[in-house]
């Protein structure tokens, strides 16, 4: 059974840095994709971040160089380490997977999703 399941989440001050942490089942890596979306009130489903099966990683413009994606496949468990918040990154956040990778993920093609965690960056 494929779970994702995010935590990590909270609040943080601008400037500050934050990991936010995908559990997922054994056999998830072996197969997907994962990646990292946002979603902000009244705002779309944001693509931010995917690393793929061969470790390849991809990132949107709107965090490249202050967020990184990582895996660790013992834990079975994906991170998004996140730096230099801003207060317009405040958003849920949202762990993903997918069976493929690249620049850009639509969220049309996730085919499992992460219930969120709430990240609220304060001025």
């Amino acid at each position: 059974q494929v779970q994702l399941v995010e935590s990590g989440g909270g609040l943080v001050t601008a400037g500050g840095s934050l990991r936010l942490s995908c559990s997922a089942s054994g056999h998830i890596f072996n197969n997907y994709a994962m990646s990292w979306f946002r979603q902000a009130p009244g705002k779309e489903r944001e693509f931010l971040s995917t690393i793929a099966r061969s470790g390849n990683t991809y990132y949107d413009d709107s965090v490249k160089g202050r967020f990184t994606i990582s895996r660790d496949n013992v834990q079975n468990t994906i991170y998004l380490q996140m730096n230099s918040l801003k207060p317009e990154d405040t958003a849920v956040y949202y762990c993903a997977a997918q069976l493929g990778a690249g620049p850009k993920i639509s969220a049309r093609v996730v085919e499992y999703w992460g219930e969120g965690t709430l990240v609220t960056v304060s001025s």
